[in-house]
C-alpha cells in the first residue's frame, strides 16, 4: 500500500469514528488545515520534478477532494443526528387530552332532578303539568286567591314589586306558584288534575331561604274530590319520593287564605343520627301545606263552588331536595360551584322512573 493510500485510510477511519461535529472539525483541521497531513503533502509538489509532479499532483488533489467530500457527508449525518436528539429532549406535547363525553362529564342539578322525580310520580297518578309566568299581577298572585286588599297575609310574603304602571297597577315577581291554579281553572274545564313546578321569589335569605326558590303545587278540581283523596295522594307521593315502604303522616289545622280547611302536614322520621331518616323513628318533620280549595277561589275562577270542589297542596322543591339528598345549605344551590354540582349532581341519562327507580 502506498503512502497516500495509507494516509487516506487513516483519515477516512478518523472521519467515521467522529461522534460529534467538534470531533469531526478536529479531523478536518488535522487533514486539511494549514498544517494538516494532506496540506503538507501538497507543499511537497514544488520540490518534485515535472514528471513526478505530473503523477503526484492529481493523486494528492484527488485525496484532498475525497477527504473534503467525506467530511461534508459526515457533518450532515452528525447534524441530522444532533437535531433529532435535541427534538426528542425538548419535545413538548401541545395536544389536549381527550375530553369526556357530555353524558359522562355533565351533571343534572338536584332541583332539575327532583322536578323530574315529581313529574314521574304524579304522572303515574294521572296528573299533568301546568306552567305560568314568573311576573304576575296583584290580582292573580293575591286577590283571586282570596287575599283581600290590606289583608295581613300579604305582608307575610315579602313581595318583590315593580314600579307602578301609568294606571297605578303594580306587577310583581310571584311569591308562590298558586297563580297558576287560577289561570288553569279560568282557561280549562273540570275535572282538573295538575301539578305546578316553578320558580318563586320572596325577600328572604338565610341557610334555608333564598330570594329565588322553587315550589311545586298540586290542584284537583272536580265534583267528588274530598280530603280522603288528598291524604292518599300525599301518602303515596311521600312513599314514592323518599323510596320507603311506609310513612307516618300527621295533619295539623292551619290557615291559608286560599284553602278551607287548611292543614300543615308532618311526616314521621328519625332525627337521632347525623341525618334525618324518613319512614322510621318517632320524630316529626313539617313537609308541606294543603287543604280544600276555598269556595271564594273557585268562584273567582268562574266556577260554581256548589257544583265543584277540590283540594291543593304545595311544598318547596329545594327543601325536599335538601331533605332527601343531605344538602346542608340552600344557598349553595345557586352558587354555580362546579365542585358542588359534581358532588351532588346526577348523571344526565339516568332519568327517574317509577319502574326503574327515581335515583340510581
Amino acid at each position: 500500500m502506498s503512502e497516500l493510500e495509507s494516509l487516506e485510510s487513516e483519515i477516512m477511519a478518523a472521519i467515521a469514528a467522529a461522534e460529534t461535529e467538534a470531533q469531526l472539525e478536529d479531523v478536518r483541521v488535522s487533514a486539511l488545515g494549514k498544517k494538516g497531513s494532506v496540506s503538507e503533502k501538497l507543499k511537497t509538489l514544488g520540490k518534485m520534478t515535472p514528471e513526478e509532479r505530473q503523477v503526484m499532483g492529481p493523486a494528492i488533489n484527488g485525496l484532498k477532494t475525497r477527504v473534503g467530500d467525506k467530511i461534508a457527508e459526515r457533518k450532515e449525518e452528525l447534524g441530522a443526528k444532533a437535531l433529532e436528539a435535541r427534538l426528542l429532549a425538548e419535545r413538548v406535547d401541545v395536544t389536549l387530552p381527550l375530553r369526556a363525553a357530555p353524558a359522562e362529564e355533565g351533571r343534572i342539578h338536584p332541583v332539575s332532578q327532583v322536578i323530574d322525580e315529581l313529574t314521574a310520580i304524579f304522572a303515574d297518578m294521572g296528573f299533568s303539568i301546568a306552567e305560568g309566568p314568573d311576573i304576575e299581577t296583584d290580582y292573580f298572585n293575591f286577590t283571586a286567591l282570596n287575599f283581600p286588599e290590606g289583608h295581613p297575609a300579604r305582608d307575610m310574603h315579602d313581595t318583590f314589586f315593580f314600579d307602578p304602571k301609568e294606571d297605578g297597577e303594580r306587577m310583581l315577581l310571584r311569591t308562590h306558584t298558586s297563580p297558576v291554579q287560577i289561570r288553569t281553572m279560568i282557561d280549562g274545564e273540570p275535572p282538573i288534575r295538575v301539578i305546578i313546578p316553578g320558580r318563586t321569589y320572596r325577600c328572604d335569605s338565610d341557610q334555608t331561604h333564598t330570594p329565588m326558590f322553587h315550589q311545586v303545587e298540586g290542584l284537583v278540581i272536580d265534583k267528588e274530590s274530598h280530603i280522603g283523596h288528598l291524604k292518599w295522594i300525599l301518602e303515596e307521593f311521600c312513599k314514592a319520593f323518599f323510596e320507603v315502604d311506609d310513612v307516618k303522616m300527621r295533619f295539623r289545622p292551619s290557615f291559608f287564605p286560599f284553602t278551607e280547611p287548611s292543614m300543615e302536614v308532618d311526616i314521621g322520621c328519625d332525627r337521632s343520627g347525623d341525618e334525618i331518616r324518613i319512614g322510621e323513628g318517632n320524630d316529626w318533620l313539617e313537609i308541606l301545606g294543603c287543604g280544600m280549595v276555598h269556595p271564594n277561589v273557585i268562584r273567582n275562577c268562574g266556577l260554581d263552588p256548589d257544583v265543584y270542589q277540590g283540594f291543593a297542596w304545595g311544598l318547596g322543591i329545594d327543601r325536599i331536595a335538601m331533605l332527601k339528598y343531605g344538602m346542608p345549605d340552600l344557598r349553595a344551590f345557586f352558587d354555580a360551584d362546579v365542585r358542588w354540582i359534581d358532588h351532588y349532581g346526577f348523571r344526565p341519562l339516568d332519568l327517574p322512573t317509577l319502574f326503574g327507580g327515581l335515583t340510581r
